[in-house]
């Protein structure tokens, strides 16, 4: 394992939270992606002999004992070139070599893609956008070194960590591998799928584990829960339940406010995080508080589609390679898990999947995108997914894209704000389903939107306000972001769809 070579943010101690805790930095991110310039015990020594001393300057310390973060793609801009032109080029300012060990960063074999903005390292669930786009724009070439990246991390750690950072080796992200592999293999050939298979059984393995030691006495372990009929399924989680050292602050304030066990709050933020959704009123027992997270509560549908069409992939190799055990261990999981996706998370009623709440052994009416997952990997039926589609266009619709949830909270990951990910399982799933001119009033929608703000501001950005696309998206822990990765990739791949 490669820990012991790297650099863990916590290890400064109370240096590390003071930092936190003083707001020296507008983001709370930024001090963790900070260089030490000297051995860390040196700096410890340092501040715990000077910070009495009336004239201690803790900003200065820092500036002093540290290596800030270097300026982000944020200054480049389009020169008034085309959106395409600007996009194909921007892959290489998005682009960083192969790392050595620096602060917190964990160093990666191949040249990968960043986000952009704040985001100076790889995002797991982000990177599958991105490729959609280095597809279209033929960097194949990328896709390859960031799949091989992401084996590497799985090799490493026993899962793709969060993104490449020391402080996010507590949790995963929405399991996109699978697809990337298959991404991969469009270009390269079904053999990809035999490349990778020993990671993807690891990272099953990670997602899975605790399954076997499920009771009724212990009904819930890690990621995997047992349901009252004996059914399985998977939940978000985090391996720490202390405050995230990228959003210190913050994290210790909701948990203040809680009223709940602190440390309970602080896993329940984390498994938040790992869901990509951080943060949604989705993860709230009252929409409008975050104070009220319960995330591990919840079976989330798209996390059991997201493992489902791992579990496809699995079968898919195993049959390549005439496994018949495994082909026929892997056919009954697959059979069982679609069947408690429906049981669990599909209300008839209400024409909508939802999240099932452990606690309180009850679906979360709570309408957000995450419905249209069992439509992207065609698990839903006909008749579900035509009421999928009349609920999409009469409630999510409007003029810049879809919306990601009813609900107006000022989190990022709620209404007016829209999302390229989610603009592209919801129009994929549609045209799964022959939904074929709702899909593209969705696609012709969103790529307006961001042409608009690209005319404006010359750039690309994380999200988008799809219900007034005269203002820009806002909310959550930091300001919007430009860059940006995914938007950049689903973008291209959307323009290249043909009607």
């Amino acid at each position: 394992m490669a820990d012991q070579h790297l650099f863990f943010i916590e290890s400064l101690g109370a240096l590390y939270e003071a930092v936190q805790s003083a707001g020296i930095f507008a983001d709370s991110k930024f001090f963790v992606d900070c260089t030490p310039k000297y051995p860390v015990a040196a700096i410890v020594a340092k501040y715990d002999n000077a910070k009495n001393d009336p004239s201690f300057k803790l900003d200065a310390f820092v500036q002093t004992n540290f290596e800030l973060p270097a300026a982000t793609v944020s200054t480049y801009t389009s020169a008034k070139k085309t959106i395409d032109a600007h996009l194909n080029e921007l892959w290489d300012e998005l682009k960083r070599t192969p790392d050595h060990t620096s602060g917190t960063l964990i160093p990666l074999p191949h040249e990968y893609i960043v986000p952009g903005g704040r985001f100076r390292e790889v995002y797991y669930w982000d990177s599958y956008f991105t490729m959609l786009g280095l597809q279209v724009s033929r960097r194949i070439d990328i896709i390859e070194n960031m799949v091989d990246n992401f084996a590497y991390l799985i090799n490493e750690f026993g899962f793709i960590p969060n993104g490449n950072r020391t402080y996010y080796l507590g949790r995963s992200q929405p399991p996109f591998f699978a697809l990337m592999v298959h991404l991969l293999s469009e270009e390269k050939g079904d053999g990809i799928l035999i490349k990778y298979k020993t990671v993807l059984e690891k990272e099953y393995a990670f997602w899975m584990k605790g399954a076997e030691q499920l009771s009724a006495a212990q009904p819930a372990i890690d990621h995997v829960v047992l349901l009252q009929n004996g059914d399985m399924l998977n939940r978000y989680w985090d391996n720490k339940n202390v405050p995230r050292p990228e959003a210190y602050q913050e994290d210790i304030h909701i948990a203040g406010e809680s009223g709940n066990e602190i440390a309970k709050t602080f896993r329940h933020i984390r498994a938040a995080a790992e869901s990509g959704w951080d943060f949604s009123s989705r993860w709230f027992k009252d929409k409008l508080q975050m104070a009220t997270i319960q995330t591990t509560d919840l079976i989330p549908v798209d996390l059991n589609c997201l493992l489902l069409y791992m579990e496809a992939t699995l079968l898919q190799i195993y049959q390549q390679q005439h496994d018949d055990v495994n082909a026929a261990l892997f056919t009954t999981k697959i059979e069982k898990r679609t069947s408690a996706i429906q049981h669990y998370c599909w209300n008839e009623n209400r024409g909508c999947y939802f999240d099932f709440n452990i606690a309180t052994q009850q679906q979360e009416e709570h309408f957000n995108l995450a419905t249209v997952f069992p439509l992207f990997f065609n698990i839903a039926t006909a008749g579900q997914a035509q009421q999928i589609a009349t609920l999409i266009k009469e409630k999510f619709l409007y003029s810049g894209g879809l919306i990601t949830t009813l609900y107006k909270t000022g989190q990022q990951w709620d209404a007016p704000n829209g999302w390229a990910p989610l603009q592209w399982m919801a129009y994929k799933g549609l045209k799964n389903y022959d939904f074929t001119e709702l899909a593209d009033v969705i696609k012709d929608n969103w790529m307006s939107n961001c042409e608009k703000v690209f005319a404006d501001t010359g750039k690309m950005m994380e999200k988008y306000n799809v219900m007034d696309t005269t203002i820009k998206a806002g909310g959550g822990e930091y300001p919007n972001q430009d860059g940006f990765g995914w938007t950049n990739g689903v973008y291209l791949k959307m323009k290249s769809e043909k009607r």
